[in-house]
């Protein structure tokens, strides 16, 4: 029997929630989870060098399907000897299939059982692209884990359009498992969908753990729906996967959520959020969001972060941070960037170790006190 190219040890579970302690196995290292992954959607987590990226834990970092097709093409890549090698980055990558830009790119987009229509987004060309191409795009990327092209309905869709769809995913993920050419070297996830709908959550989750993948990702959350109901979904979809397989919730990377999540059962997050808030000046603190482009940190001499043992709290302050942002000088985006991802990885460190220690719902009061999320989100687990 041969041996998946990603494999899950699950090495202990939290006593009072569905959390998970484990590892990952992948070509390019093992990882501990929970994990968040930093996303590098062009072959590059914005205004961060890999070695920046290492330095701060990051294990594994995920690359656009999509956006690397355009620009500047999977053929290219490969000629480069792949992701890894074209990026200078030795540890795990994850690859989207482009199935969230069916979504997001709404109006560019036709779809039909063959596959997508496109729009493309810079210059209008018409393209498509179906589970068979897709699949063939991230082979040719070499991505250790790769993602099977799905749709990701709107979560307050119809009942009637949300099945459609998931059973329609269903089979572009049979289609793409047949297409996949390096299963010993490359994982293929599969993806649940069904919006906000138990029964269509079961159904998509039934018929993609009965093809066996080696992972499972749960999509089309994060989309414009509650914490409340995103958790809600996850209370009824996590324990449907299997518990020897890594489960992936996509597009999550607030700190409430990535905690609400582990607490459910889930391993590997990702999101554009540190980053995308760093470059506007934002920073996730211990203390809650600081935005230190404000004029009453121009001589506040402090860290971003008092807590934080991070390079950029380590050497700078927030009057010179600040300083930096209003001159448009591109080190001030390096450095928030850098925060923003290092507390994010930092705080999967600290829920590992609760984990550990069987503590985590009280890491979680604590946390959200001092972070300032409202008593009714505190409650909402």
């Amino acid at each position: 029997m041969t041996t998946p190219a990603v494999t899950y040890n699950l090495i202990k579970k939290d006593k009072h929630t569905g959390a998970r302690l484990g590892q990952i196995t992948t070509p390019h290292g093992t990882f501990d989870t929970p994990m968040f992954m930093p996303v590098g959607t062009q072959a590059s987590v914005k205004a961060m060098a890999p070695e920046e990226l290492k330095e701060m834990g990051a294990g594994v970092i995920l690359a656009n399907t999509y956006h690397l097709w355009l620009r500047p093409g999977e053929d290219l890549v490969e000629e480069a000897g792949g992701l890894h090698q074209f990026m200078n980055w030795d540890q795990g990558i994850l690859t989207d299939s482009g199935g969230f830009q069916v979504f997001s790119l709404a109006e560019l987009r036709n779809i039909t059982e063959e596959g997508v229509h496109f729009k493309n987004h810079l210059n209008g060309q018409k393209l498509f692209l179906s589970p068979e191409k897709a699949i063939a795009i991230e082979n040719a990327l070499g991505a250790d884990i790769m993602m099977s092209f799905d749709e990701c309905p709107p979560f307050f869709e119809s009942y009637d359009y949300i099945k459609k769809s998931i059973e329609r995913t269903s089979r572009w993920a049979e289609r793409g498992l047949r297409a996949h050419k390096n299963p010993q070297t490359q994982a293929l996830f599969g993806i649940v969908q069904g919006g906000g709908h138990k029964a269509l959550r079961e159904q998509s989750a039934r018929d993609l753990v009965s093809l066996d993948f080696p992972g499972y990702s749960i999509g089309g959350l994060s989309v414009g729906e509650s914490k409340a109901e995103m958790n809600h979904v996850l209370d009824f979809t996590t324990p449907l996967l299997p518990e020897n397989k890594p489960r992936y919730l996509m597009g999550v990377g607030s700190p409430d959520a990535l905690i609400d999540g582990v607490i459910r059962g889930v391993d590997m997050f990702d999101c554009v959020l540190p980053t995308r808030i760093a470059r506007n000046g934002t920073c996730m603190t211990s203390k809650g969001r600081l935005v230190v482009k404000n004029a009453k940190y121009a001589r506040d001499f402090r860290p971003l972060d008092e807590k934080c043992n991070c390079y950029a709290c380590r050497n700078y302050t927030r009057a010179y941070i600040r300083h930096l942002l209003k001159t448009d000088e591109i080190f001030g985006l390096r450095l928030t960037s850098y925060h923003n991802l290092y507390f994010l990885l930092d705080l999967m460190r600290k829920i590992r170790a609760a984990i550990k220690e069987d503590r985590l719902l009280d890491f979680r009061a604590e946390f959200f006190e001092e972070y300032g999320l409202n008593k009714e989100n505190r409650k909402n687990f």
